[in-house]
């Protein structure tokens, strides 16, 4: 099969022989090599065609992926920036929140400090609580005292009064002042203040001994502060309380049960006026019409109820009490000088008695000696003071 090419070198070779030489028929090509060739050359105008549509629809998804890639590229350039931005921000917020770590942590640290010296001032206030609670306690011990009936009530009639219906008590409690005396230290009551006054104005005072002499010291005595309060109590005579009731019943069946037991005269009861019950405490308080039955039943110290069973609970005397008239006072001691820095040359006897000689002589401005108390080293009173006397105690 020849191709247009070769058809084109015939015939231009053809022309070419014509002018040179006569043309021969057996050399002019046939009409079927002619139509062959046109039919090749539709079929490769066909594949051209067919190549320049590939190659166009090439060049245009060429140009959409262009696009796309652009578009791609604008979109991760677009992501690139949000992401610097975000990561900008992110350093910005962290470092807002770093700052705020830091604020929060001196804060804590300040908070700490402040919780330390809080406690510090706490432990410090409790001492100083427990000293004052140990220095005000008073331990007293009341004494026995005799009461003498003036009058007999008959039944029925003294008890109409109200004034009869409580036992008034008043107890006036006063606490000495006090001085805690060392070893190497004595205390002097004279028995005028001039003399005390006249001793405090030396700075030193030369005592002779056996063998040998001393230089004492005199000093004031600040007296620790003392309290004084009265206690008013006063008891019932128509009231009783009741104390570890068993909260087994509903409070109004319970007020009637109480009622009911308190009522039995075989038990040492009586007529009953008012009833209180306290379910949460297990307390009650039993009023009785006539005076006396309270008293009865409060020297027993117990009694049995009728409940769901028979059971003991405790009986007291219902009282109340209040504090009135509490004063402190504090002060200087008018008449008793301190004497310190006293070595223990002699016996605790001998130097007391040397001392007592030389503060006794007007010559050394002494004078009368109403009392006069010295310790050795290592040991250590309590001295109470009154308004005229001196007590001292181990």
């Amino acid at each position: 099969m020849r191709t247009l090419g070769s058809l084109l070198k015939v015939t231009e070779g053809s022309s070419k022989q014509r002018n040179s030489t006569p043309i021969k028929m057996s050399s002019i090509p046939k009409m079927d090599n002619i139509e062959d060739a046109k039919t090749e050359l539709k079929t490769l105008k066909a594949k051209v065609e067919k190549a320049d549509d590939i190659k166009a629809r090439m060049v245009l998804e060429k140009l959409e992926e262009d696009e796309a890639k652009k578009k791609a590229q604008q979109e991760m350039m677009a992501y690139v920036q949000k992401q610097e931005s975000c990561q900008k921000q992110f350093c910005q917020q962290l470092d807002i929140v770093q700052e705020e770590i830091q604020r929060l942590s001196k804060h804590k640290q300040d908070i700490l400090d402040k919780l330390k010296i809080c406690k510090a001032e706490l432990e410090a206030k409790r001492a100083e609580t427990s000293k004052l609670k140990h220095k005000f306690k008073i331990y007293a011990q009341i004494p026995n005292t005799d009461v003498k009936f003036l009058a007999r009530f008959k039944e029925g009639e003294g008890w109409r009064d109200d004034s009869c219906k409580s036992i008034r008590g008043v107890f006036t409690i006063s606490q000495r002042a006090a001085v805690l005396l060392q070893g190497g230290q004595a205390l002097l009551t004279f028995e005028e203040e001039k003399v005390a006054h006249q001793i405090l104005k030396l700075t030193s005072c030369r005592v002779s001994c056996e063998s040998t002499t001393l230089d004492v010291k005199p000093k004031g005595i600040a007296l620790e502060t003392a309290v004084k309060f009265e206690v008013q109590v006063d008891v019932s005579r128509k009231e009783l309380k009741v104390f570890n009731i068993p909260p087994s019943l509903p409070e109004e069946r319970m007020k009637d049960r109480l009622e009911i037991s308190f009522s039995r005269p075989t038990r040492g009861g009586g007529e009953v006026e008012n009833v209180n019950y306290n379910g949460n405490t297990g307390t009650g308080i039993i009023t009785f019409l006539k005076p006396g039955v309270a008293w009865r039943l409060a020297m027993k110290g117990g009694y049995k109820l009728n409940l769901e069973s028979e059971v003991n609970v405790m009986v007291r005397p219902a009282y109340e009490y209040k504090l009135e008239r509490f004063q402190t006072s504090c002060g200087l001691s008018k008449r008793t000088i301190l004497l310190q820095d006293i070595d223990d040359v002699e016996d605790e006897e001998d130097l007391q008695d040397h001392l007592e000689i030389h503060f006794q002589k007007p010559n050394n401005a002494g004078g009368e000696i109403e009392s006069i108390k010295y310790i050795s080293k290592g040991k250590a009173l309590q001295a109470f003071f009154s308004e005229d006397t001196m007590d001292i105690t181990d």
